[in-house]
């Protein structure tokens, strides 16, 4: 009788642990989406704010104010200093992107169009997908990356068409912008499944924060500055749009699904930048963006397929006896997370 009870108590248990993890999974989708929402509005709002601002200047205030909300979220939390072990990647997360990106960036949007620069943003998710591979041991199923190089072919073809086919100046800064970035997203997706999301981009701003401060010193006196509406408003958002609370739901959303999977989600941000350039800038938009778009979301269907196989897969060996990893190949979560049973 005991063993009967036993054997029929585990079933709800385990239709109970899949139903969250299935939730999760599409919150992590919708997260890392809004993520993606917020980047797509850089570039243009970069564009704004060099109306306002040298690049060293926009640069140096962009990290300012976003450490200083980030400082002011941990002290308002009152968040521990993270373990020690932990400030080596919060570094790479600093060094790449809040740091390294947004000045690559800037630099080359001197002499490049918002739109060529989407360029760099079309290789960044194959990029993030690779370093992944290589950091965390991820191995994405065939049809994953075939529709990931699938998606990065029509992103370059299209911004490059777009952009009239010609390399620009900025192109080695955009190059290296692209590296450092991945480098960023992927060591910023590892941490974000040991501490909250808002931690990990809230410590490597604050870890910045010096250096912003003497960059800001430096660099204000330097340049013009020429106040616009425009350019106030290109600097709120890149420090606190997308700096801060962007890399706060993109962290969370990698947290939830993966590195590999949500790294593909972007494929649609260099589209999302094209027609924000049109709207705010006036950039000319090809008529082939309605089929890059559809070409691009069917790519990002076929990823985002092949990551749910993948977890499911996982979770399949870890109810034979085996240890779940995830997409990214950290642990999966399941259930309620605290090892508990009813």
């Amino acid at each position: 009788m005991t063993a009967q009870d036993s054997a029929t108590g585990r079933k709800p248990i385990a239709v109970a642990a899949a139903s969250p993890a299935h939730g999760t999974a599409r919150g992590g989708v919708l997260l890392a989406g809004l993520g993606v929402v917020a980047f797509s509005l850089t570039f243009p709002s970069t564009v704004w704010g060099l109306e306002s601002f040298g690049p060293w200047s926009l640069v140096a205030l962009r990290s300012l104010l976003a450490a200083l909300i980030a400082l002011c979220a941990l002290l308002a939390g009152r968040v521990p200093l993270p373990e020690r072990r932990h400030w080596g990647g919060l570094a790479v997360v600093a060094g790449g992107v809040v740091v390294g990106f947004p000045l690559l960036t800037t630099l080359a949007l001197q002499t490049s169009t918002s739109s060529h620069a989407a360029v760099v943003v079309g290789l960044l998710p194959l990029t993030t997908a690779l370093f992944a591979a290589l950091r965390t041991g991820s191995r994405p199923p065939r049809a994953f990356w075939i529709a990931a190089l699938a998606g990065a072919a029509v992103v370059i073809v299209f911004t490059v068409q777009q952009s009239g086919g010609a390399l620009s100046g900025g192109d080695l800064y955009l190059f290296g912008a692209l590296l450092v970035c991945a480098a960023g997203y992927t060591e910023g997706g590892r941490l974000a499944r040991i501490m909250p999301g808002w931690q990990v981009i809230g410590w490597a701003l604050v870890l910045c924060l010096p250096l912003a401060v003497a960059g800001a010193a430096l660099a204000l006196p330097s340049e013009p500055v020429h106040l616009t509406a425009h350019g106030v408003t290109g600097l709120v958002w890149v420090a606190a749009g997308s700096t801060f609370l962007g890399l706060y739901v993109w962290y969370r959303g990698m947290a939830e699904i993966g590195v590999p999977r949500a790294s593909q989600l972007q494929l649609a941000q260099p589209l999302l930048t094209l027609v924000w350039s049109f709207l705010a800038l006036g950039e000319e938009v090809s008529a082939a963006a309605p089929l890059a778009a559809v070409a691009v979301l069917f790519c990002i269907a076929v990823t985002q397929r092949a990551g749910r196989r993948t977890a499911g897969g996982a979770a399949s060996r870890a109810g034979d006896g085996g240890a779940a990893r995830t997409g990214d190949g950290a642990p999966a979560r399941t259930g309620g997370g605290d090892g508990r049973q009813s």
